[in-house]
């Protein structure tokens, strides 16, 4: 297995566990919150989408998909269209409304970019610098595992914020 098949392994995981998140939940239910002030299962999915979206985009010098596609439009959150979802209050995390059927077909999209990408890499790629403002400077390797690394922890939050909305009374 080559490195680059065992990241487009590892990030496969992400969008079949958001979907387990999301799947058969109404927009309203999408749009609950565990506790106050704790983000929402809508949230969480287009945060992780977006995240990988806008990451992976600029590691591989392209458009992301929020833009090029059409997704900014087809979700029509109330923020500009750069928005990630890091630092929004928690009045911006409540804003974020969407079917389950919208968020996984972005996230799907995004992971077809995401599998294209790395389908391009060669292994010695993965040790070019990336970003020298930290110290050690980051790899594309490093970042890659960091982009995977968020996705796999928001997918988890996903999972977990159904369980206590849905199955913990």
């Amino acid at each position: 297995m080559t490195p680059a098949e065992l990241l487009t392994e590892a990030f496969s995981r992400v969008p079949e566990t958001v979907e387990r998140a999301v799947d058969g939940l109404s927009t309203e239910q999408l749009a609950t919150r565990p506790a106050a002030g704790a983000n929402t299962l809508a949230w969480l999915a287009w945060h992780t989408a977006r995240g990988q979206d806008a990451q992976v985009a600029d590691l591989a010098g392209t458009e992301q998909a929020w833009t090029a596609d059409g997704w900014v439009e087809r979700f029509g959150l109330p923020f500009p269209a750069d928005a990630l979802g890091y630092g929004m209050s928690s009045e911006d995390v409540g804003r974020v409304r969407a079917s389950a059927e919208l968020l996984t077909a972005y996230l799907r999209a995004v992971h077809e970019r995401t599998v294209a990408y790395l389908g391009t890499l060669a292994p010695e790629d993965l040790d070019e610098v990336v970003d020298d403002a930290w110290d050690p400077p980051v790899t594309r390797g490093a970042r890659l595992v960091s982009i995977l690394d968020d996705c796999t922890q928001h997918a988890g939050q996903a999972g977990y914020v159904r369980g206590l909305l849905f199955f913990s009374r």
